[in-house]
């Protein structure tokens, strides 16, 4: 398995991102390209403590970086040396298996879906997160590749969690649950409406597993395994989650660091924080994957440091051997089947 890196992507580029590549090829046999800047790229390597690049492990000379000022609509295009559009080219092309980057959200859907292209006969691609709740991980989608969605959209990001969920999650008969502000068919806008119909027909017509409207408080109760938004909304949810993760966090060391006889309770407690911080912790997953396009493209959090992208690369790995991508070129007529007998 070879997956590309963007060794420039990321606010700790390119030290962190060349310390977790590394740190995956040890790890898992994994061959890595590093795409950037060769000089720093390979200044990074050599800051790792290895005097030569290891067998496996080769470097891609891109000459520009996409920066986070730049326009993402158009960035991978005015900037065609940069390691973002290099490495998604040498995807295109082959020569990888799956590709990382940490750099913005943006270009890289926009030259994912412009580069490598969409699956045909899948609408938008959608950012699919794996994100922690009660009893284990669900999938989020979409958590904000597409702010304005359509029911068939929707429709389509659930046939792309459940079989995410079933492919690389191990999910026997995911549950889809659509995000909306009440459990009763009739709340929420006219998109959530006509969303709830043909996400019902599927349902009756046995493609999916579908359980009804989900409140996002239930949701993080573990009562959806495939929790559908457009993309506004998931991120909304997404974002909120990651606020209140960290502000749990917080609370409970000031709380267990106010008195002695809380400092013996931390003591004891040690290991299960610790847990619980692995359990809310991003880096722990890695990275997401866009679903809808033909190749894996995984992006990894802006803030990642070595550990997280050594995850993203085990993520990307994992992913191009799951055979996703073949199970929704093989299901697209269904995807779009639905929507079609509703109308």
């Amino acid at each position: 398995m070879k997956i590309i890196v963007d060794a420039m992507g990321g606010d700790n580029a390119p030290v962190e991102i060349v310390k977790g590549a590394l740190a995956a090829h040890r790890a898992y046999g994994t061959e890595i390209v590093l795409v950037g800047r060769a000089a720093e790229v390979l200044g990074a390597v050599e800051g790792c403590g290895e005097k030569t690049l290891p067998p496996g492990v080769q470097i891609k000379d891109a000459s520009e970086v996409v920066e986070i000022a730049d326009d993402p609509a158009t960035a991978f295009k005015k900037k065609k040396d940069s390691s973002l559009t290099v490495g998604l080219n040498m995807l295109k092309e082959g020569l990888g298996d799956g590709f990382v980057s940490a750099g913005s959200t943006g270009a890289l859907l926009a030259g994912a879906t412009l580069v490598v292209k969409r699956i045909r006969g899948v609408r938008r691609a959608a950012l699919c997160p794996q994100i922690p709740v009660l009893g284990g991980k669900a999938i989020l989608c979409d958590a904000g590749a597409n702010a304005e969605c359509t029911a068939e959209y929707l429709l389509q990001f659930a046939f792309l969690g459940s079989l995410y969920a079933q492919k690389v999650m191990g999910m026997e008969r995911p549950r889809v649950g659509l995000l909306n502000i009440g459990a009763e068919s009739e709340k929420g806008d006219a998109l959530r409406h006509e969303a709830y119909a043909v996400l019902e027909a599927a349902g009756r017509g046995g493609r999916l597993h579908f359980i009804g409207n989900i409140e996002a408080s239930d949701a993080m109760l573990g009562g959806a395994d495939v929790i559908v938004a457009d993309g506004f909304t998931g991120n909304v949810m997404l974002k909120s989650l990651e606020g209140t993760a960290k502000l749990m966090s917080k609370e409970l060391k000031g709380l267990f660091l106010s008195e002695t006889k809380t400092k013996l309770a931390a003591l004891l407690m040690k290991d299960k924080m610790a847990e619980f911080k692995r359990m809310m912790d991003p880096g722990e997953v890695g990275g997401t994957p866009f679903l809808g396009i033909t190749k894996p493209v995984i992006k990894a959090h802006g803030g990642s440091d070595a550990r997280a992208i050594q995850n993203a690369v085990r993520r990307a790995a994992e992913f191009a051997a799951s055979g996703f991508i073949a199970d929704v070129e093989a299901n697209v007529a269904q995807m779009q089947m639905d929507l079609a007998e509703k109308i």
